[in-house]
């Protein structure tokens, strides 16, 4: 499965990249391809490609605050939680993405 997510925290510093290490590694771990745009204090990193938003199977937002290009993923199956779900719980937000994906 091919993920793409958002990461950004109110302070935009600690949380916004641990939650991007925390995504990436349980995706990983569970067999599925992701990669996770930060929104920090030093703006966007790892900005994500149309191509990667087209082929991805689900979006999460692990968010705290209001993202620049939101609009990029319109049409897209998309989980919303704030940062902290990701950074304590990333294996259940993988596993819940999967969920959402197999539902039809």
């Amino acid at each position: 499965m091919k993920i793409v997510g958002v990461a950004a925290c109110t302070v935009g510093i600690a949380h916004t990249y641990i939650a991007q290490e925390k995504l990436e590694n349980a995706a990983k771990k569970a067999g599925h391809e992701m990669a996770v745009e930060t929104q920090g204090t030093i703006g966007v990193e790892n900005e994500l490609t149309p191509e990667q938003i087209a082929a991805a199977d689900i979006v999460i937002l692990a968010v705290d605050v209001k993202i620049s290009g939101r609009e990029r993923f319109d049409g897209k199956r998309i989980i919303q939680v704030p940062t902290e779900v990701a950074v304590k719980s990333p294996s259940k937000l993988i596993e819940k993405a999967v969920e959402v994906v197999n539902q039809k």
